[in-house]
């Protein structure tokens, strides 16, 4: 078992990754500090897992909050739907929540947690490829607004992170894909050697093989608990995880939540941003290639919606979170493995490139 720590002194919580953790038990409950404990899922996930895991959390008293699946459903209504469930079950600021979903689970637990009674504690255990390597290590929690992805949030760390390789084993495809692009995205923004690595593992990814998996998520965890540490909140370098994260918000949210699932939208994010590098001049044209046939070796996206173009982008960009003083801020990669934030963006170089 591979066990990292991000460290924020006395928040600091472990993750562990390893196959079989949801059979852990003792491992498990050594992190509830509680008697009773609420599990949320959803209507695909919950019947796959949580039976078992309920069975197994016998020194607590458990009761669940199952949600529809997709993006979507990470909506203030639902927020709602958690919020009453605890209040009518008469739960106690010394109730544990754990996360038992994809990122969209994770996400509404944790702003549940960091909401209900002012905070409670909670537990991440993601059970898709885009939440293990992203969404449940390092405390952003949110819902989504209709005007906005993330836009209603906090910032909140569980108490420690389970990330069970078994549960890949019933991922769809398109999802393991879609979490494939945060994967990338970790080598783009920093790490040109972890990129080359994926260059040589497409095979070996792509068939499950067990230790190159667990590898491959490792390091992306260990980057991103690196960055974390350093920039809790986002005022500095934690902003570089967004990259591919401005244009890919701005379609999720012109589409419609749930019709390109988060990773799809990010990977085309990514070269959006190579190709405004390249019209900066930042970035040279054979490193764009890479990026795109790195993408394109697993099914993802490479060119934004047809129905988008400057005019659909531009009222959510100009909305996104990372802007200071009005001005537009965005991630750009100047080679593989470098990137930087950028608030000198012409309309124009965004014009061109969309």
């Amino acid at each position: 078992m591979a066990t990292l720590n991000l460290d924020l002194g006395t928040r600091s919580y472990p993750i562990y990754i390893d196959s079989g953790l949801l059979n852990n038990t003792d491992l498990l409950s050594s992190h509830i500090h509680a008697k009773r404990v609420c599990i949320v899922s959803n209507d695909i996930v919950a019947p796959l897992y949580l039976e078992s895991l309920k069975a197994k959390l016998t020194n607590f008293a458990v009761d669940e909050v199952i949600l529809p699946d997709g993006e979507a459903e990470k909506s203030l209504a639902n927020f709602d739907v958690i919020m009453s469930h605890l209040l009518a079950n008469e739960h106690g600021r010394d109730t544990t929540l754990i996360a038992l979903g994809g990122g969209v689970i994770g996400d509404i637990t944790g702003f549940a947690a960091a909401c209900y009674q002012r905070g409670i504690n909670f537990i991440q255990i993601p059970t898709t490829l885009l939440s293990q390597v992203d969404s449940s290590v390092g405390g952003k929690t949110a819902i989504n607004h209709p005007l906005g992805k993330n836009m209603v949030g906090a910032f909140y760390q569980p108490k420690a992170v389970f990330i069970d390789l078994d549960s890949l084993s019933t991922l769809p495809v398109r999802e393991f894909n879609a979490g494939m692009a945060e994967v990338i995205k970790y080598g783009i923004l920093g790490d040109k050697d972890f990129f080359i690595w994926l260059e040589e593992n497409i095979t070996a990814i792509k068939a499950g093989d067990k230790t190159v998996l667990a590898k491959m998520i490792e390091t992306c965890c260990q980057c991103k608990a690196d960055i974390v540490a350093n920039d809790e909140k986002e005022a500095g370098n934690r902003a570089l995880l967004n990259l591919g994260h401005t244009f890919g918000h701005a379609i999720e949210s012109e589409q419609g939540y749930g019709v390109w699932l988060h990773g799809e939208a990010v990977a085309t994010g990514m070269v959006l941003a190579a190709k405004l590098a390249v019209a900066m001049n930042l970035l040279e044209v054979s490193d764009l290639r890479r990026m795109e046939n790195l993408i394109s070796a697993f099914d993802l996206p490479i060119d934004a919606p047809k129905n988008m173009g400057f005019a659909e982008f531009m009222p959510h960009m100009r909305r996104d979170k990372k802007n200071i003083a009005g001005k537009l801020r965005f991630i750009i990669p100047t080679a593989i493995g470098k990137s930087e934030i950028r608030d000198d963006v012409t309309p124009e170089t965004l014009q061109q490139i969309l």
